[in-house]
């Protein structure tokens, strides 16, 4: 996926493959003067649903990416995964 013209300079970029909320991967860039986090399912080559959350840190952003997988995997199941 390209974001910007010649891509985002790498040192811009924090692509977490690591991080997984309820079997969705967590991913975060750096855009301008705040900050974008999406969820992706394992594989998948883009943000899922192409739903870009953004944030004013990459805390922030990843936070509301990480909610957002939580509600999406209960909204899949058909039930909360927490009480």
């Amino acid at each position: 996926m390209t974001i910007f013209a010649g891509g985002t300079p790498p040192a811009e970029r924090n692509t977490m493959t690591a991080a997984n909320v309820a079997g969705f991967e967590i991913h975060s860039e750096a855009r301008g003067p705040h900050w974008v986090a999406w969820i992706s399912k394992p594989g998948e080559p883009g943000p899922h649903r192409s739903i870009l959350l953004v944030g004013a840190s990459k805390d922030e952003a990843e936070a509301k990416a990480r909610e957002w997988a939580s509600r999406t995997a209960e909204d899949q199941a058909g039930r909360p995964l927490s009480s």
